[in-house]
């Protein structure tokens, strides 16, 4: 880099050597660090909020989406305290990707798990005791080992941060008693002030988290949950494979993520999708270790890839790019499901997120969930949060609106970027369809499901109704001027209801006599959805984006073509996943505004000192050749 170059690259805020010899920030503004280290221009949302608590050296329990960036929370204040930042994370990949991209920005970051290669963990074990660590990452288990908690004590420690906060909570989606043991970290680090951070907890689990962590003092700062760029949108299911591709087929080239219930059922996805074209591979927890880091591996080496998963993938997850979070089985809550289809869109560009749902899926966890042995106090929890679940499936009013509610944030109109904003929801007086369907089920004996059901009420023979008779019932045919289609929706909605439920080995449909018993006496009116699949797929492609997030026009697209070829190659030279050198998002405000100096450069957003240094002269370059100049 030329000397005129270097004098035009801000300057750096001062560097201040800290008692444990660390050079730091302290005494800078963390504003100022967040510019210069970061590339941002300000903090977003209530980061700046739990930035100043944190500096105060009061404790802090921080919500916000994913993509919310609260990272920012505590490596700034880490940075701007006297000491070693120390972050609890409880998995590999998300340490690995934090510390990669600490380290992009001119930051000393490392991570002890079991994963380390002897002379690695040696290391970092020379680092710490010579005081050359800014921020250590390590998981809940390594941290309370004796010998790192007696190593770590010596240490003098800036901040504590607590990541991924609700596998702390008995009641939350990712319970993980290990979490429970952090309580005593005040015995260990006294008067450091900790930062327990999650982008799901509703008010029974942020009380939780407070109380097992003994932060009742905490000041708890909640970020609006709305994630404009997501689409969101939930189909009935019709052709499960049919309707999956037609989502993977607009994300072609991108990465996905498609979730499932069962092991055995991601292997059975990923199979088919590969041998329809698809870069498909499976991810569950029985995998052996070495399966699961290689598949880890090339998701975050930036190449298009689709994972078919169970919930085992998800925590952590830390690529941005993720383009579409397809659901095949229904997840047990909302607060699974908004981690799940947080994934999407990380870098703030527009994503969508598609739940296949179907009724048998409805009664198959309700009848599970009675079978469980959890007590019932945790039962009733789980049972009200299934029903907040189903209830978001069914719903006919804007989506994005329930899943807030949810949370307890009310959003204030219609967000306009879900299916059912786009597609607004028809509905009919279902009254006469549901007493057929549920005097059909009845008349069977209550322990058919719902295809059988449907073949009586259409008048349809096959081996089972000639085999029971029930081509004699007064019920054989009583429904024949509807399509299949039209009573698997009026079967599925009532069994939303809580109507219907499922019973036995085969899952067969009984009656809820509270509430079937007011709808059969004609006592209850019953307002049901028209099903109209095909356009609730069109709604589910047609997201439309922000105004900010608007797309290139055609001759920025061939600079943010080669800025992601250059990043690329440059993220394969240094063996690091290419979203930690840029984001696409920065790549995109690069190519809009196309910097023709370092200085220029140096104001695009995400692009901080370090990486100007690093990268700056290349990425002129690149714009340059690409432009022709």
């Amino acid at each position: 880099m030329s000397e005129t170059q270097t004098d035009r690259i801000p300057p750096a805020p001062a560097l201040v050597r800290d008692a444990g010899g660390r050079d730091r920030f302290v005494g800078t503004s963390p504003k100022d660090v967040l510019h210069a280290v970061f590339g941002f221009q300000d903090f977003r949302s209530l980061q700046g909020q739990a930035v100043a608590c944190v500096m105060k050296g009061r404790d802090a329990l921080v919500l916000m989406p994913t993509g919310g960036g609260k990272s920012i929370c505590y490596q700034v204040p880490a940075l701007c305290r006297p000491g070693m930042g120390l972050v609890i994370s409880p998995l590999i990949a998300l340490m690995d990707d934090q510390v990669a991209g600490l380290r992009q920005v001119g930051i000393n970051a490392a991570a002890l798990h079991s994963e380390l290669e002897g002379d690695e963990a040696a290391k970092i074990r020379s680092d710490l005791a010579a005081g050359r660590v800014d921020l250590l990452y390590v998981s809940p288990e390594r941290l309370l080992s004796p010998g790192t908690l007696e190593r770590l004590t010596r240490q003098p420690v800036s901040i504590i941060a607590i990541d991924e906060a609700h596998c702390i909570s008995a009641w939350g989606h990712e319970f993980r008693p290990e979490y429970r043991a952090l309580a005593s970290l005040p015995k260990h680090f006294p008067n450091v002030p900790r930062i327990a951070l999650t982008a799901t907890a509703d008010e029974r689990t942020r009380e939780d988290i407070l109380t097992a962590l003994d932060m009742p003092d905490a000041e708890v700062l909640v970020s609006s949950f709305h994630r404009s760029n997501l689409n969101i949108a939930a189909l009935p299911k019709a052709s499960e494979m049919r309707q999956l591709t037609s989502v993977l087929e607009r994300h072609r080239d991108e990465a996905c993520i498609v979730y499932c219930g069962s092991r055995a059922r991601t292997e059975r996805i990923a199979a088919a999708l590969r041998d329809k074209g698809w870069t498909a591979l499976a991810f569950h927890a029985g995998l052996s270790p070495i399966e699961k880091r290689a598949a880890l591996l090339r998701f975050r080496s930036g190449e298009p890839i689709v994972i078919v998963a169970t919930v085992a993938f998800g925590m952590g997850i830390d690529r941005p790019d993720v383009r579409a979070v397809i659901h095949l089985d229904m997840p047990g809550s909302p607060e699974a499901y908004y981690q799940q289809i947080g994934r999407a869109g990380r870098d703030g560009l527009p994503s969508e997120t598609v739940l296949l749902y179907g009724g048998e899926d409805m009664a198959r966890a309700r009848y599970w969930l009675d079978q469980s042995s959890a007590p019932d106090s945790e039962k009733r929890i789980m049972r009200s949060r299934l029903e907040a679940m189903i209830a978001l499936t069914e719903t006919t009013g804007c989506r994005t609106r329930a899943l807030l509610h949810c949370f307890g944030e009310t959003l204030e109109g219609p967000c306009g970027h879900c299916d059912n904003c786009r597609y607004p929801v028809v509905t009919f007086d279902g009254t006469d369809a549901a007493r057929k369907f549920l005097s059909t089920v009845y008349r069977t004996g209550q322990k058919f499901g719902a295809l059988h059901i449907i073949a009586v009420l259409r008048g349809k023979t096959n081996e089972a109704v000639e085999r029971n008779h029930h081509e004699t019932l007064s019920v054989w045919g009583i429904g024949k001027d509807k399509s299949e289609q039209f009573w698997r929706g009026v079967g599925r909605q009532l069994i939303a209801r809580g109507a219907l439920r499922s019973e036995g080995q085969y899952s067969g449909l009984a009656l809820n006599q509270d509430v079937a018993r007011p709808i059969l006496r004609g006592e209850e009116t019953v307002s049901l959805r028209a099903d109209a699949t095909q356009e609730l797929e069109k709604a589910a492609g047609r997201a439309r984006p922000p105004e900010t997030l608007a797309d290139l026009p055609e001759e920025k697209q061939a600079l943010f073509a080669a800025l992601r070829r250059w990043r690329l190659d440059e993220a394969r030279e240094q063996e690091i996943p290419p979203y930690v050198i840029f984001h696409d998002s920065a790549l995109r405000d690069i190519a809009q505004e196309t910097p023709t100096s370092l200085a220029e450069l140096g104001e695009v957003k995400g692009v901080g000192r370090s990486k100007l240094e690093r990268y700056g002269e290349a990425v002129l370059a690149v714009l340059k050749t690409a432009q022709g100049v």
